[in-house]
């Protein structure tokens, strides 16, 4: 296997003196964070702030040794193992530059020369990322530590990404940071926090080139400054100067940081690389962009808007059964002004009979039509069944069992109380039923109750309708009038990160349900205090009931929590699918040691690792083909110029051009060219231009098969059989 090489930094770090320094310093990290919690909340808050720090911390961590993926996984542990112009394109070298300089420091750390402890030292970085956005909700934002968990949870839940995809998690944890830090400038007026913002974007545009639209932030920095000269300006106390004045400073303050992160980083890429190859990387990277449109800004903008609208559906299905529940509500009202006390009792009798046994009628024909013994007793009288029948056998039923059950109901809180009651119930038998039907109707699937494996079904459209309601929570904060200019701040931050996140990638919208570290805690807790402190109002003759909102809500709110929890449970990335069956390992590989996966996939590799151990293939260039980039990385096999050469963004001139230059050092050099390894399933090199090219880059140079299975094919010269 490939040798790791420690960084000096590395040995110091490892020293006992520093050690020591190391354990005093978080010894008085921890004594202060423990003194701060004891004052606020005793001993039983410290135990339980520290719980919940330890679950978020580990949950992260849960799917480290699952699955094998032959795609992104290994491709950017690859990247990060043979950084460099000599192994890379530097289209990909520069396009994602300080995530694969971060990864390249990773691998340097003690058990890093594995998969498996490549796997945890990446996951410790959604780690980071939400004990982050944890301590932000609770400390500077105050929200229940309760309810900034759960938040936690469903966005480390939702992270379907592999998180060796550096450049995605990078991305989130620096503007994780930089709305952190914008927060803390503008709420306590600290410029170097708004430099500090700066210089987090500034890094960021170096973490993927597409991160540049995240300068969209500033929006947040000048609405906060137009609310708080708002609010003086009402009190009487504000100039008219005072707003541009605000603006100016703030704006200078993070565009400093800003200039000056990007000044340092291409200065550092022009001493070790020279800026003309960065310039000639980029530039390749936007005329990639008018071959495929997915990856232009516009063509990602309007994939975005076109998922949105796709989902409209169902939040017009949701606005149709809102619609009807206030109506209800409102007729209720009117009957309780103008209706007799008993009127009230029979018709809150009559609702919940129909509707219990409607809802009894539909469970049964659901049940009874599946059972083979139900439908032998039917036998000639299958009309009983029937879903218009059965509700008006059951009715006298339902009325009869409500009038013994109601009744302590009634003589306890009056004949009007219990009314109200009565239609709370028979809401919450709404909401019920609205999920039932969205289940039947394929809104989202339950796989993850099963053994086969998971897909994204579980969690898309209920994830893209928690995105709405982001969305709507933070338009309704940054609208409305009580709110304070905190308030106001945390609304448009919550805003932008959901819509700039997703533009970047052709991935539509699972980017933006990837970074929830901020938006899904808060708008949980806005959904919380709305459940709470919501009241109906009467507008002109209509009356505005909170209760149905707030049934509908409650429902959402927790189909939501039940399908993300459900998918974080059993998905981990394999090839943009679900894992399964992982019951096999890989013995004769050392950087897949402790690796669980599927036995097909252990029974490929392992074949596939004797061959190169035996003939010591190992550190030997590798040119490979089949969407099998990861193989370099599991193989230890540095590629020859790209380890995803037939991947649709890779032009054909680029591929022409790196073969030439292979061609031609095995001409002038006489040496062996370097190992070509296809995944032959999907067609094998015959598959596109690309295999065409490589196999007649094969054919001058004499290459021969080497050795097959039923999956994989190994082409060389000079390889011995």
């Amino acid at each position: 296997m490939g040798e790791v090489n420690y960084v000096y930094g590395v040995d110091i770090l490892l020293s006992k003196p520093a050690k020591r320094c190391i354990r005093r310093f978080t010894r008085r990290i921890c004594r202060a964070w423990r003194g701060y919690i004891m004052k606020k909340s005793g001993r039983y808050g410290v135990c339980l702030e520290i719980l919940f720090v330890v679950v978020l911390v580990i949950y992260p961590l849960r799917h480290i040794n699952w699955g094998l993926d032959l795609w992104d996984t290994g491709y950017n542990y690859s990247n990060f193992q043979y950084m460099g112009l000599e192994h890379m394109d530097s289209m990909w070298l520069f396009a994602t530059y300080l995530a694969n300089a971060a990864g390249n420091l990773l691998m340097r750390l003690p058990c890093a020369g594995s998969l498996l402890g490549m796997n945890f030292y990446t996951g410790l970085i959604v780690s980071l990322l939400a004990v982050s956005g944890y301590l932000f909700c609770t400390r500077r934002l105050g929200m229940p530590g309760w309810i900034a968990l759960i938040g936690e949870l469903v966005a480390v839940s939702l992270c379907w990404c592999p998180t060796a995809v550096l450049y995605n998690y990078l991305t989130y944890a620096f503007l994780l940071a930089c709305t952190v830090l914008l927060y803390v400038g503008l709420t306590e007026d600290k410029n170097i926090c708004l430099v500090l913002a700066g210089v987090c974007l500034g890094a960021n545009v170096l973490v993927r080139v597409s991160n540049l639209p995240e300068m969209v932030l500033i929006l947040a920095v000048w609405e906060y400054d137009i609310s708080v000269w708002s609010r003086k300006r009402r009190e009487g106390g504000a100039l008219d100067k005072s707003l541009w004045r605000g603006l100016g400073r703030h704006t200078l303050w993070c565009f400093a940081g800003y200039a000056l992160s990007l000044s340092v980083l291409f200065t550092y890429i022009h001493m070790k690389y020279g800026i003309s190859e960065y310039v000639s990387g980029i530039r390749r990277l936007f005329a990639m962009t008018s071959d495929h449109t997915a990856y232009r800004p516009d063509g990602m903008l309007i994939n975005m808007i076109k998922t949105y609208g796709e989902n409209m559906y169902w939040v017009v299905l949701f606005g149709l059964v809102l619609a009807a529940g206030m109506a209800l509500f409102a007729a209720a009202d009117r009957l309780l002004q103008h209706g007799g006390r008993r009127l009230c009792w029979w018709c809150g009798r009559i609702l919940l009979a129909s509707a219990g046994s409607v809802t009894l009628a539909w469970l049964c024909v659901k049940v009874f039509r599946t059972s083979e013994k139900v439908m032998t007793a039917f036998a000639g009288k299958e009309f009983l069944l029937h879903p218009a029948v059965l509700p008006v056998v059951l009715f006298p039923v339902g009325i009869l069992l409500y009038s013994v059950a109601g009744y302590p109901l009634q003589k306890r809180f009056g004949m009007e109380k219990a009314f109200q009651w009565e239609l709370r119930c028979l809401w919450g038998l709404v909401s019920f039923a609205v999920l039932a039907w969205l289940y039947m109707k394929g809104f989202c699937t339950t796989d993850f109750l099963g053994n086969g494996p998971v897909d994204y079904s579980v969690m898309l459209r209920p994830g893209i309708l928690f995105l709405m309601l982001c969305l709507l929570s933070g338009f309704t904060g940054l609208l409305t009038r009580k709110g304070s200019e905190k308030e106001k701040l945390v609304s448009i931050m919550v805003v932008l990160v959901v819509l700039v996140t997703a533009i970047g990638s052709n991935n539509l919208l699972f980017l933006s349900l990837n970074n929830l570290f901020l938006a899904a805690p808060v708008t949980l807790w806005r959904c919380w205090r709305f459940c709470r402190k919501a009241k109906s109002k009467r507008v002109g003759a209509i009356l505005f009931s909170a209760y149905p909102v707030k049934g509908l809500l409650a429902a959402f709110t927790g189909l939501c929590l039940f399908q993300f929890y459900g998918f974080g449970a059993k998905f981990a990335y394999a090839e943009a699918d679900g894992v399964y069956d992982l019951t096999a390992s890989v013995d004769n590989n050392g950087i897949l040691a402790g690796i669980r996966m599927n036995p097909e996939k252990a029974r490929w590799m392992t074949e596939l690792s004797d061959y190169v151990n035996e003939h010591g293939l190992q550190g030997r260039e590798v040119i490979l083909f089949g969407n099998v980039p990861a193989l370099s990385y599991y193989l230890q096999m540095p590629p020859a110029f790209n380890s995803w050469c037939d991947l649709a963004s890779y032009s054909s001139d680029t591929l022409e051009e790196a073969l030439w230059e292979e061609e031609l050092q095995i001409r002038e050099n006489g040496s062996e060219g370097p190992v070509v390894l296809v995944d032959w399933q999907d067609g094998g090199l015959e598959a596109n231009d690309h295999g065409e090219m490589v196999l007649q880059f094969m054919g001058r140079n004499g290459y021969e098969l080497a050795w097959q299975n039923d999956r994989f094919a190994i082409y060389g010269t000079g390889i011995v059989r």
